[in-house]
């Protein structure tokens, strides 16, 4: 993998050498096509020091107990109960002993009482600036705990998330211990099929936009003590916010410049590379972009305000771990002028290259293979490059937005993804940037087609570069269209859903019927029994693992015979049973429904 990545780097370089030496064409094309190239082996160059090594530190032993103050804090904006009940359920059973507090910036009677009910505290504040850095800052003031974890209102701790992480607050100069985020409905628009073709291990993992980032670039940014607070699943030393005057409410991402801060301040992060937390994923097209411009917004303003490569207190190092992170952001202009570069050439004739077509056929393959190779060496097998390519394009647009804040600086409010069910169920509207690159490459390769045909007043000095380019923009075109079609896959409609149902199997029993279970959500279930049972109410038996068997009350929906004399029974969970479902959601995202213990005989009352 290094020798790869140094091969790709080393060939790269002297690539775009013999590019500006011996094969510039037509200057207004060539020269920005040359540094787009350009900016794409930096890129490279970024990456390998990112990826070059995971992982530099040795986790710490479970503990069981601790001799300072910790608290849960969850904050919440307008989630749905759907959402926040198992978050909260999760929280409050978490070891070792610890406050569970809700952070309502909603002001929502109904999460008050959910919270109590569950057993945790509730706070809502009177104003509400700063969003949530200042819904966090205005919790500091008054709940009294040495360390804080932070769970966004979507993502549920599994049973070890505290156990795990407090151990590394043994040493005094640790400030933050991050762990990945990870999803749990995998029918969302970032889920999609790993088909890397280079780690045959990471076939079986279904996969995600945001995985590469968590599970190798966040680890390897350990190695330079540069890996960073991402909002949730991590916790915090309460006397390391204050000595930075608590957590950054001056961008619109206060996770990254809260721990740029703390880096300058000379305090060090860990990042805990195991899932003990897991969220929801972007359901659609819309919260997807919606997140990336957030996200981007923030980068931009933390360029403004905390310049990572000026700001004095980072060593070199921390200084190339943020900066890799934050000019990543302007990669979508490189990939638009990838676009447009091919678009130029079949309607004007200009010639970008210069150079004998099998000369530069053969020195370009090699470039671009070594370069592809090393990127999924480096990616491991978390970045399959066909998908890779197409979610670039899908977020394009937003981050093309996001990074214009740069130079064109305004006021940007912070946007909660949206977590509730949509009104209706619609396909979701695609950017109108991507449909005029489709229908301009469209039109271009008509317009090649034409000139090929001596039907326009253009001509092609070098037809080798203008043939290059049709079956360049030819490809780009498929790439559009992928991204459009997942944009407005009926898969990925609006959901008026609030509740996601997981698709689960383990053997329960509804009533005296021995089932099992098919799928669940916190508002109900779908049990397959052998033997029918009777109408009307019911009792599910679940069986959680440390726990014991949970009872939920449940009202028949609907059924549905299947082979064998079988049947499908869709259930609704009876209100007031928040403990109930709490835990049994909670368990199943952290993986620890079990097997009821009595299959038969025995009474369900």
């Amino acid at each position: 993998m290094h020798l790869s990545a140094l091969l790709a780097l080393a060939v790269s370089l002297a690539y775009l050498v013999w590019r500006v030496g011996w094969t510039l064409g037509t200057w207004w094309i060539a020269v920005p096509l040359w540094l787009l190239e350009a900016h794409a082996v930096l890129g490279l160059g970024l990456y390998t020091f990112s990826l070059w090594n995971l992982d530099s530190v040795t986790p710490t032993a479970p503990v069981a107990t601790i001799d300072q103050r910790v608290a849960v804090l969850i904050t919440t904006f307008d989630e749905p109960r759907e959402v926040l009940l198992p978050t909260i359920a999760a929280a409050v059973a978490l070891a070792p002993a610890h406050e569970t507090w809700v952070l309502d910036d909603g002001e929502r009677e109904w999460v008050r009482d959910l919270a109590r009910s569950l057993g945790a505290r509730y706070r809502a504040r009177a104003t509400h600036e700063g969003a949530k850095a200042g819904n966090l800052n205005d919790a500091l003031a008054h709940v009294e705990a040495d360390l804080i974890a932070v769970l966004d209102a979507d993502h549920i701790a599994s049973a070890d998330f505290l156990t795990h992480t407090l151990g590394y607050f043994a040493d005094p100069r640790v400030a933050l211990v991050q762990t990945p985020q990870d999803f749990y409905n995998l029918d969302s628009f970032e889920h999609d099929r790993n088909r890397s073709w280079l780690w045959r291990e990471r076939r079986g993992i279904p996969f995600n936009e945001q995985r590469l980032f968590y599970r190798a670039i966040q680890p390897g940014k350990n190695r330079w003590e540069a890996a960073f607070w991402c909002g949730t699943n991590a916790v915090l030393r309460v006397s390391a916010l204050r000595d930075v005057g608590g957590v950054a409410a001056q961008t619109l991402t206060e996770d990254i410049h809260t721990s740029l801060r703390l880096h300058r301040r000379g305090w060090r992060s860990v990042y805990h590379n195991e899932v003990v937390a897991r969220g929801l994923a972007a359901r659609d097209a819309d919260q997807y972009q919606a997140q990336r411009l957030r996200w981007g917004t923030g980068a931009m303003q933390l360029l403004r305000v905390d310049h990572p490569l000026t700001a004095p207190g980072l060593r070199p190092a921390q200084r190339i771990a943020y900066a890799s992170t934050i000019l990543g952001w302007f990669d979508a202009w490189r990939s638009l002028g990838y676009v447009i570069i091919p678009l130029a050439v079949l309607v004007t004739g200009a010639v970008p290259i210069r150079a004998p077509l099998e000369l530069f056929t053969l020195v370009f393959a090699v470039t671009f293979l070594v370069q592809r190779f090393a990127l999924a060496q480096l990616s491991r097998g978390y970045a399959p490059q066909g998908l890779a390519a197409v979610f670039e394009l899908v977020r394009m647009q937003a981050i093309i937005t996001a990074t214009l804040y740069h130079v064109r600086p305004g006021t940007r409010h912070f946007t909660v993804t949206p977590k509730a069910g949509a009104p209706t169920r619609r396909r979701t509207a695609a950017p109108w940037l991507l449909w005029t690159l489709l229908g301009a490459t469209v039109a271009a390769l008509a317009f090649y087609a034409l000139t090929r045909a001596g039907l326009t007043p253009v001509t092609y000095p070098v037809t080798w570069t203008a043939d290059g380019a049709a079956l360049w923009a030819l490809v780009n075109g498929g790439l559009l269209v992928a991204a459009l079609a997942r944009i407005r896959s009926e898969r990925f409609a609006t959901d008026r859903r609030s509740a996601v149902r997981v698709r689960v199997r383990g053997r329960v029993r509804l009533d005296e019927c021995v089932g099992e279970l098919v799928d669940v959500s916190v508002g109900g279930a779908l049990v397959r029994c052998a033997t029918p049972p009777p109408p009307g109410a019911h009792v599910l038996v679940v069986a959680v693992e440390g726990e014991g068997e949970t009872r939920i009350r449940a009202q028949e929906r609907s059924r549905q015979s299947v082979g064998g004399g079988g049947v499908l029974v869709s259930l609704r969970f009876d209100a007031d049973q928040s403990r109930e479902v709490g835990s049994v959601a909670a368990a199943l995202v952290g993986g620890r429904l079990g097997h009821v213990r009595h299959l038969v005989g025995s009474r369900s009352s």
